[in-house]
């Protein structure tokens, strides 16, 4: 049906006509455009390209119709200035709905994407989606009444006046929040981290939150940090530069003592302890160096490598026994201080 046909058919009939067959071409066209583009980021390694289209599907739908509804305006005689404005302001909120709709969707979408990568947002993703929804809303609306001509300066200025009593009752919690939010972006720890405070305590770090960060010490309980102190703190990270951790032993041996053999028969209890327990990594070699000549034998010091701060005190465990054991094979003496000898020393 051609435009010269509607205009010699009957309103009640040609106008609809139109609404429909606008309508039914722009969704084709528009299924067929998400189709190909489905198809191009299913293949794609982000996520972001699907969330983009699932977040445009709803609104793209309610600007067809309103789209449909302003192309029907245009065939209408003129002399029927009410159902104009009607229109034109059904379009108008439309769109702004369409707008937030959008806006809701994709920033949630999101957010549950990155809630994957990010361990702040797996264990808050909840409040920031409602936190997103009642801001998007929010803007929505105060655009919708702009756009009616209904001044918003005195919402404005309630949200602003509420804010600042919000933001004043609420300043330790928005501390806190930024300090999370510098955990989030600088990163100088992350779950399964294991760190030790300024203050002394030392654990893995079990959840980073908005408000606090917690910690779980080695006998199994669980401390928790608020993000400010955590931020304000000195932190040492056993996991950087990397997980690897450098165990470091001191071995006493008597004077009398074969200095050559003490190192190959330590180094080789070493390598042992590198190659067989959990923990221990194989390709690093283990370091020995005399240190000094002490009051009751001669020091060494054995620097083992563990793959983690866990591993290190097994580690050791087992590096001490299995050196032990060796020394006795071997006829190492590893001497001891007894307290004749300590008295002896004090007297001097």
């Amino acid at each position: 049906m051609t435009l010269d046909a509607l205009y010699h058919l009957p309103l009640w009939l040609g106008l609809p006509l139109l609404f429909a067959g606008w309508v039914l071409v722009v969704s084709i066209i528009k299924n067929i455009a998400f189709y190909v583009a489905a198809k191009i980021a299913a293949r794609t390694a982000t996520r972001v390209d699907n969330v983009l289209l699932a977040a445009l599907d709803l609104p793209l739908r309610l600007m067809i119709y309103a789209t449909g509804a302003v192309l029907v305006l245009h065939f209408m005689p003129a002399g029927e200035p009410d159902i104009a404005k009607y229109i034109l302001g059904g379009f108008k909120v439309v769109s702004i709905l369409a707008l937030v709709l959008f806006l809701d969707r994709f920033l949630r979408g999101l957010v549950d994407v990155y809630a994957q990568k990010v361990d702040i947002l797996r264990t808050s993703s909840g409040i920031v989606n409602g936190v997103i929804r009642v801001v998007v809303f929010v803007l929505g609306a105060l655009v919708a009444l702009d756009s009616f001509g209904i001044s918003i300066t005195p919402f404005i200025a309630s949200l602003g006046i509420g804010s600042l009593a919000v933001a004043l009752a609420l300043q330790p919690t928005l501390e806190n929040f930024f300090a999370g939010i510098q955990l989030l972006s600088d990163k100088p720890v992350q779950v399964g981290q294991f760190i030790r405070l300024e203050s002394g305590e030392e654990g893995t770090v079990s959840r980073i939150g908005w408000r606090s960060t917690w910690i779980c010490q080695p006998n199994n309980t669980t401390v928790v940090i608020p993000n400010k102190l955590l931020v304000n703190s000195r932190v040492t990270n056993f996991f950087y530069p990397d997980a690897q951790l450098a165990v470091s032993v001191v071995v006493p041996v008597h004077y009398a003592a074969d200095l050559q053999k003490v190192e190959q028969v330590t180094l080789e209890v070493a390598r042992d302890v590198h190659k067989n327990v959990p923990g221990g990594v194989a390709a690093v070699e283990p370091v020995l160096r005399y240190q000094s000549f002490g009051d009751a034998g001669i020091q060494l010091n054995v620097v083992l490598r563990a793959s983690d701060f866990s591993s290190g005190a097994l580690l050791k465990h087992e590096f001490i026994k299995r050196l032990h054991r060796r020394y006795a094979a071997e006829g190492i003496v590893l001497p001891y201080v007894t307290q004749a000898f300590i008295n002896e020393k004090k007297a001097q």
